[in-house]
């Protein structure tokens, strides 16, 4: 377990996943950051099968300290051993617990795992661009604007922009 002062990190269990089933099954928590489709009941054992064997894949579950109530999830994905970097993947489940500091603490435990633990060089995410509190949440805890993917989504009917970010060992180290 991950722990900081208001949430901490803890790895997905069989128990998890009928919260999880209803956060992806929010379109407007899963419109953020991917296209919404209903998943069903297989499709998410499916899914939870194979993350769950997976060796590039560390996923997470975010809960609330003191009342362990379960708000989000994180991962990293396609950790690659040789290259030493992987994707980076955050979402707050519970509308309630948004923009009130929970998704900046469990990306500050994520990055220290990934770095400190992992011994990654380069930690990288996806955002889309009309998902501005995001991005400035990612900022805040270091990862820099790296590229843009124009027109890389189509999501709700239109294409966005798909912002590439990263952040170096180095430039977690120096925060």
């Amino acid at each position: 377990m991950l722990k900081g002062s208001r949430v901490y990190l803890s790895p997905l269990q069989e128990k998890d996943l009928p919260t999880l089933f209803a956060w992806i099954n929010n379109r407007e928590s899963v419109s953020h950051s991917a296209p919404y489709r209903p998943i069903s009941d297989f499709e998410h054992r499916t899914w939870y099968n194979s993350v769950s064997t997976r060796s590039d894949c560390v996923f997470f579950l975010i809960q609330r300290v003191g009342d362990d109530e379960a708000i989000g999830s994180c991962q990293l994905q396609s950790i690659h051993t040789v290259h030493r970097n992987a994707e980076l993947r955050i979402r707050i489940g519970e509308t309630a617990n948004r923009e009130q500091g929970f998704g900046t603490e469990a990306l500050r435990l994520l990055l220290r795992f990934a770095f400190e633990d992992l011994n990654l060089e380069r930690v990288y995410l996806h955002a889309f661009a009309t998902n501005a509190v995001a991005i400035r949440v990612y900022e805040k805890v270091g990862f820099a604007r790296e590229g843009v993917l124009r027109r890389a989504a189509y999501v709700s009917g239109s294409y966005v922009d798909v912002i590439v970010m990263g952040i170096l060992r180095d430039e977690y180290a120096r925060q």
